[in-house]
């Protein structure tokens, strides 16, 4: 298991749960944001980010529109433009400040997305797992919480439903990073 303790100047706290207090003594991580209403390379991110014979493990999450049930045609995503590519960013430098990460990717769509396709990509590159591991869940659990994104179904049968509430557990995921 990676051990930030044994990382030159690491020290307690985040560090111990796989960060390093002293960031100054790593190389300055490749941090790559986005918002887009087309599809997500992700084949292309994952190109970017292993491309250092420094990578150890690179750790991608991609999650989708799913359907439950049959009756959703599409998810409409709004997003307010501009803000929600500074939130993104500054929850990708916390990652990266909190772990020791060679490169990192956030990118996320708006616009009318049909079940199957994806919504969100994170990924993150180290050079131990534990550290993309928890980089790459950091950033998700953010992302799903402090970027300023709305959800609203589209139905089958041709109405519009209503905004799609956050939940609890969202917030309740993003809450356990304030612990370590």
């Amino acid at each position: 298991m990676y051990d930030a303790r044994r990382e030159p100047g690491a020290a307690s706290g985040a560090a111990a749960a796989g960060g390093t207090t002293d960031v100054s003594l790593r190389p300055e991580p490749a941090i790559d944001v986005g918002v887009t209403a087309g599809r997500i390379d992700a084949a292309a991110v994952v190109a970017r980010l292993a491309g250092s014979g420094a990578v150890g493990a690179l750790v991608t999450f991609t999650g989708y529109c799913r359907d439950e049930g049959g009756r959703l045609r599409a998810l409409e995503l709004e997003h307010y433009p501009g803000m929600a590519e500074k939130q993104i960013e500054k929850i990708a430098r916390e990652a990266a400040a909190r772990w020791p990460l060679l490169g990192c990717a956030a990118l996320h769509r708006y616009g009318l997305i049909a079940p199957g396709e994806e919504i969100v990509l994170v990924a993150c590159s180290s050079s131990h797992r534990a550290a993309a591991f928890e980089a790459a869940s950091f950033l998700m659990d953010y992302m799903k919480t402090a970027a300023p994104f709305w959800k609203r179904e589209h139905l089958v049968d041709g109405t519009t439903g209503g905004w799609v509430e956050a939940k609890d557990t969202d917030d309740a995921a993003a809450d356990r990073w304030h612990r370590l």
